[in-house]
């Protein structure tokens, strides 16, 4: 039986523009799940509101209606959109993860620093967290002289490899990823998709937006489709 780790029902979202007094809508009538050890993907035009749906989830926005349930490792259910800004950060640290499409970080702090942080907040040691980091760049083509440099002056590629090292290291219950494979090189992107499978064998569900057909048809168990006014949901067999 499937284990339910996420459950969207009738997400709306929508931005006012307050010199206009006009409603935007993003995302709309937005219903799907998120099962352990699957990776869900949502496809659909610009504009549709894919990148709003995971920032809904992750409460960067707030939804203007909608449930987002999400089920703890401790078997509560949770909606994310009433919860409080404490229990929001506090699974942000032990269960959510986000890999945007751009690095965010301080600008001051290692590459190596700042993918080990994740762990260390859970309460790995430094030395322990800082191994870990160190084999997860390494196998994303982050080459060894740059682990003790700020990422500021990386190339957008190598911005997108510690990106994605900080929200893969620490394993989340649920891993929401936001074109994960923007900006690497074919090589890397391989080694992604290799690496996600990994994931999922270990249990984590994720949601995820592609927009390279390929990679939806490696990786994605369910497929859901946004459009300007409906979602369609379709079941693709995962590719070996």
């Amino acid at each position: 039986m499937k284990t339910s780790v996420l459950t969207v029902r009738n997400l709306h979202k929508s931005f006012l523009l307050h010199d206009q007094g006009q409603q935007i809508p993003s995302c709309s009538a937005v219903n799907l799940s998120v099962h352990a050890g699957e990776l869900t993907a949502l496809v659909g035009p610009t504009g549709a509101g894919k990148s709003s749906v995971l920032k809904c989830i992750y409460r960067t926005y707030l939804p203007v209606s909608g449930e987002i349930l999400y089920n703890s490792r401790d078997g509560q259910s949770i909606d994310l959109v009433s919860a409080s800004e404490y229990d929001i950060l506090q699974l942000r640290h032990q269960e959510i993860g986000f890999v945007t499409q751009f690095l965010h970080c301080l600008p001051r702090r290692a590459a190596l620093d700042l993918v080990a942080e994740a762990l260390i907040i859970r309460g790995e040691s430094q030395q322990s967290a800082c191994q870990q980091a160190a084999e997860l760049l390494a196998l994303l083509n982050v080459p060894e002289r740059l682990w003790q440099v700020p990422p500021a002056t990386f190339s957008g590629g190598e911005k997108q490899r510690v990106n994605l090292a900080r929200g893969l290291i620490s394993r989340p219950r649920l891993l929401l990823l936001d074109e994960p494979t923007a900006s690497l090189d074919p090589l890397t992107t391989q080694r992604v998709v290799e690496l996600l499978r990994r994931i999922k064998q270990q249990g984590v569900a994720m949601l995820a937006i592609f927009h390279d057909p390929s990679l939806v048809a490696a990786l994605a168990d369910q497929t859901i489709t946004l459009a300007a006014a409906s979602l369609q949901t379709e079941t693709t067999e995962e590719v070996c």
